[in-house]
């Protein structure tokens, strides 16, 4: 009977602990807290969400600000602005180095057709912030094109020296993915392992979420009539994704001639192929995936397959029209 007690006592006793533990366990889980932050920066909303509770919003609102100084050719001041308009002796920063150096990787590898000089033509169809031209035909056209070019430009210590002064630079296609990795990077100096930061739809995700599960992102589905709705949902972990598009931004002439904001560098025209959009998954920056999402809708379909079966670091899910007009997919996630 001693014996029987005993052996009761011992297991209430191990019974009681292991409850402590599971308790302790659920009080730590739920200790665990995000911070959200959520705003309008680089003309477009962003949202944050990062394990911890400390406020960086002004540290972020700082990093969108250094970003725009340097990248944006909204804003009149801005390093790329100055150099736009031909001031001499403009000294570029170390945002304005990085970028570069990421777009002229990518222009070499999609033979030019990533090109950041491509803003005489953005301009000219009425998607940058310079004057539209009224009637763009093959001959306005033509008087540009000796403007493209990111061969004919070129770093030499810290300025940018461009062979037709008249060059316009454009890294909108890029500079939006790479102010989502500066505050990321800002994140992770804070040893923050935990986040996901959002910019205009392009992510940069690391860990996981709130529920300690990995980070769900959606995919809409390629809609022009302004309605919005999911075609897919994936998980990213320590990635990022980009995803470009041509059914939603778009104008359309006088003519009802509609142009897209993807523009093919070599050729001057709007990039309508079969490519509704094209989202872009890897473990590289987001400023990479970023251009290539805009490279691929420049290739197409066909191009965009050749140029991955080179490059398994990347994963996509592209969104097509067929040969009879149907929507397809084509995905290797």
């Amino acid at each position: 009977m001693t014996i029987m007690r005993s052996t009761k006592l011992y297991y209430s006793l191990i019974s009681y602990f292991i409850l402590l533990s599971l308790l302790a366990l659920v009080s730590c889980q739920k200790s665990k807290t995000y911070t959200y932050l959520n705003g309008n920066a680089l003309g477009t909303s962003f949202s944050i969400r990062y394990e911890g509770t400390r406020d960086y919003s002004q540290t972020v609102d700082s990093l969108f600000t250094v970003v725009n100084q340097s990248l944006s050719t909204y804003h009149q001041n801005s390093i790329i602005s100055r150099i736009n308009q031909g001031d001499f002796g403009v000294v570029i920063d170390d945002h304005f180095r990085r970028v570069f150096t990421k777009a002229k990787r990518i222009y070499h590898e999609t033979n030019g057709l990533f090109d950041p000089t491509v803003g005489p033509l953005v301009n000219a169809y009425g998607f940058g912030p310079k004057k539209t031209l009224q009637n763009i035909d093959s001959s306005a056209i033509s008087k540009l094109m000796p403007l493209i070019g990111f061969d004919k430009v070129n770093l030499k210590g810290n300025s940018v020296y461009k062979k037709n002064p008249k060059m316009f630079i454009d890294f909108n296609a890029i500079a939006k993915g790479y102010a989502i990795d500066v505050i990321g990077h800002f994140l992770e100096s804070k040893n923050i392992a935990n986040y996901m930061v959002e910019v205009g739809g392009e992510i940069r995700a690391r860990g996981v979420n709130d529920k300690g599960e990995l980070w769900k992102i959606g995919i809409e589905k390629p809609l022009t009539d302004g309605t919005r709705a999911l075609e897919t949902t994936v998980n990213l972990y320590n990635q990022a994704m980009a995803t470009s598009g041509n059914y939603r931004k778009f104008k359309v002439d006088e003519k009802g001639r509609k142009f897209v904001h993807t523009i093919n560098p070599k050729t001057g025209q709007t990039a309508q192929n079969d490519l509704l959009s094209a989202t872009v998954i890897s473990s590289m920056d987001c400023a990479d995936v970023d251009g290539y999402a805009t490279s691929f809708m420049v290739m197409g379909l066909a191009k965009t397959k050749q140029f991955l079966a080179q490059h398994a670091e990347l994963k996509v899910f592209l969104i097509y029209v067929d040969e009879v007009g149907d929507t397809q997919v084509y995905s290797t996630l």
